[in-house]
């Protein structure tokens, strides 16, 4: 009998903790009926253009487990604080262009004079559970209370270090439109987001944002999910173009045949913003080796590479600083110009063939 009251009491509060409105919500009837439509989705979830397997061949979830728990890197954090620089985003000159990457994936843009935001994470950890998948040190320099109006809040997908529900929550005043794939609206709906002021599109969409202002939702290959059901809202990439830059956001991604026929359909791109870190052999087809990150702004037709995903969160097993070397290290090998500003740092969109710092170097 006590074995069963403890059963039922374990049930009942991870039942409960599961109904949090931060796990966000399944789409209801009005979105679903949509979703339904999509050429991509069968079987009651969202599909990838060709078959993806959550791991690669030979792995298995024990020996995912294990390496995960007693084989990372002892390098898998930071031992030091990481360097970041200040700018005052609430002051900038309007007549800037600017890009200015706050690690991970999360980073604010300023193109002829509108303001953008993506994937911003800023509440320290990237996990329901706020004392794990914790923030390095340093790498939360920024808060929302540093971020002006926000005309438009790109989301690529619900995962909790792409879509984080403290950051979202007190940017809600802050921002004025919000473009995402079909299903993730419905989280934001639930966290008392108009649903007027939310863009929600499949894979080949195109959204007229305002007068020189477009995006084009472009495929990913990944998977998505907040709960214990996945693939009940798309995953994405963004083709930006604004009056003067074209560029490439990119979201986490496998890689896969959709980079080429990207860069065929809008190539080529100032800037392409591309995950580079928390791979790992055992799930290749989901997150790309940083090798294949190059070669995928090479597909992209990219005049520069941006490498995002790495610096702020440890979701693998690679040292903390082993994607941006293996990437840089690739890229000169493919002769792809590189970008890789200190978290902070503002990168001149009129600018971008700019040589950086390889800051990363030297730290522990």
């Amino acid at each position: 009998m006590r074995f069963l009251i403890v059963l039922v009491v374990i049930a009942v509060s991870v039942t409960l903790f599961l109904y949090h409105p931060k796990f966000g919500r399944k789409p209801g009837a009005g979105r679903l009926s949509k979703i339904q439509q999509a050429s991509n989705y069968k079987d009651g979830q969202f599909q990838n253009e060709h078959f993806t397997p959550d791991l690669a061949e030979g792995a298995t979830y024990y020996k995912v487990f294990t390496k995960f728990f007693f084989g990372k890197s002892k390098t898998n954090a930071p031992k030091n604080p990481l360097p970041s620089v200040k700018t005052d985003l609430k002051n900038l000159n309007p007549n800037e262009n600017i890009l200015v990457w706050f690690g991970h994936s999360s980073y604010f843009i300023q193109a002829d004079g509108k303001t953008m935001l993506v994937d911003p994470v800023f509440s320290g950890s990237a996990s329901p559970i706020s004392f794990t998948t914790k923030a390095f040190a340093g790498s939360d320099a920024y808060t929302t209370d540093d971020l002006p109006e926000i005309d438009y809040l790109f989301i690529t997908h619900d995962h909790w270090d792409h879509l984080d529900y403290e950051t979202v929550l007190k940017l809600k005043t802050k921002v004025k439109k919000v473009i995402t794939g079909l299903g993730t609206g419905e989280h934001l709906e639930r966290w008392g987001y108009d649903p007027k002021i939310i863009k929600e599109g499949n894979w080949h969409d195109e959204l007229v944002l305002d007068n020189g202002f477009v995006v084009n939702i472009t495929p990913g290959r990944h998977f998505s999910g907040r709960g214990l059901k996945r693939n009940t809202a798309l995953w994405v990439s963004f083709v930006l173009q604004t009056p003067s830059f074209k560029m490439f956001l990119g979201g986490d991604s496998g890689y896969d045949t959709h980079f080429k026929a990207i860069g065929n359909a809008f190539g080529p791109f100032d800037l392409a913003l591309l995950e580079c870190g928390q791979y790992n052999e055992y799930w290749k087809y989901i997150h790309m080796m940083p090798e294949e990150v190059v070669t995928a702004a090479q597909d992209l037709k990219a005049q520069n590479l941006m490498p995002v995903h790495w610096a702020k969160f440890s979701l693998s097993v690679h040292s903390w600083d082993e994607p941006i070397k293996r990437v840089t290290k690739e890229a000169e090998k493919q002769n792809m110009p590189t970008t890789t500003p200190m978290i902070g740092e503002k990168v001149n969109l009129n600018a971008i063939g700019k040589k950086y710092d390889h800051w990363w170097e030297g730290l522990e």
